[in-house]
């Protein structure tokens, strides 16, 4: 069997070569397979963390991802692993850590299963997905490094609510006053349950990539931009509209994180400016989703870093 080399003789990464080898799924390709739905596309160093526990050597498992993306024989028809595209349009993607993502059988095989997990409510351009998922999934390995502390997926609050992840809002229009209804869509939500010894407390959180894709003001009232996504969030959490559209008690929270320091104290700054102390709304910077794109590690700080909050002292959300 020919396979297909770059110009320097190395083996192509983005384009899967069986070799006829016959795979069949574990309880640890089973585990990363539900964590590529629940989460959405992941680096490699967020499956080996996710398995820890689960046997094999770091080598081995990485060999085992390959025969995922690679081998076609396969009871669901096809390789259960797929690389996206995305991540090799760069310079250095030789260089970095390969992400992975589901291929059609590797849905099959979930969907085969009675607790099979819906997807996430991922939208947007494919890196702000995922950075959106690796935000989500940094902070479930975090948590699940510790004792004291569980997570609860999306898809269990939504489930809970028998309600979508989006939101109607009502915003006054700046320019005619009149009062319009507008959609408010995390990017991500979560929930954290905490295991004190007066009992269970909860909190929930919506997720916020942040890229420096998007103005921080605009005079358009259609057009998305940071001030606009305050005033949501004032009215929606502000106001306890999120008690009734997700059946929660708990206090609900807004975790920004943007990709530059710089835009995180311009973001921070515009929400005290505008609209005040807010005790919702938290900020952190996680740089790696700076340009050039590479895939980063797991980052516990999201969980165990105190995070900003405009007008307030910082919080650390692993603190109950």
């Amino acid at each position: 069997m020919t396979i297909k080399k770059d110009t320097l003789g190395r083996r192509d990464r983005r384009l899967p070569v069986s070799t006829g080898k016959r795979v069949g799924l574990t309880d640890r390709d089973l585990l990363w397979l539900r964590r590529l739905r629940v989460h959405g596309p992941l680096p490699t160093s967020f499956l080996l963390r996710f398995a820890i526990g689960e046997g094999d050597s770091v080598k081995r498992a990485r060999e085992r991802l390959t025969d995922l993306f690679n081998e076609a024989e396969t009871p669901h028809g096809g390789p259960y692993l797929t690389r996206p595209p995305q991540q090799f349009h760069t310079l250095d993607s030789r260089y970095n850590q390969i992400v992975y993502d589901l291929t059609p059988a590797g849905r099959k095989a979930l969907q085969a299963l009675p607790d099979c997990p819906p997807p996430p409510s991922l939208t947007g351009p494919w890196l702000h997905r995922f950075m959106t998922s690796t935000v989500v999934a940094s902070v479930r390995l975090a948590v699940e490094a510790r004792p004291d502390v569980r997570f609860i997926t999306e898809q269990a609050i939504l489930a809970r609510a028998n309600a979508s992840i989006e939101a109607t809002v009502a915003l006054p229009d700046p320019r005619t006053r009149q009062v319009r209804k507008v959609t408010l869509r995390p990017d991500a939500l979560f929930g954290i349950e905490y295991l004190t010894q007066r009992g269970s407390r909860f909190r929930f959180f919506a997720v916020e990539a942040d890229r420096s894709t998007e103005p921080l003001t605009s005079a358009n009232f259609n057009r998305k931009s940071a001030e606009k996504q305050f005033e949501l969030y004032r009215a929606y959490i502000g106001e306890g509209a999120y008690k009734d559209h997700l059946k929660l008690t708990s206090p609900l929270l807004v975790l920004n994180v943007s990709s530059d320091p710089a835009r995180t104290a311009k973001l921070i700054d515009l929400g005290l400016t505008k609209f005040g102390p807010q005790s919702f709304q938290l900020f952190q910077s996680w740089e790696d989703f700076a340009p050039p794109f590479r895939p980063p590690d797991p980052n516990d700080a999201l969980l165990l870093s105190p995070w900003q909050r405009p007008g307030h002292s910082s919080m650390i959300i692993a603190a109950p």
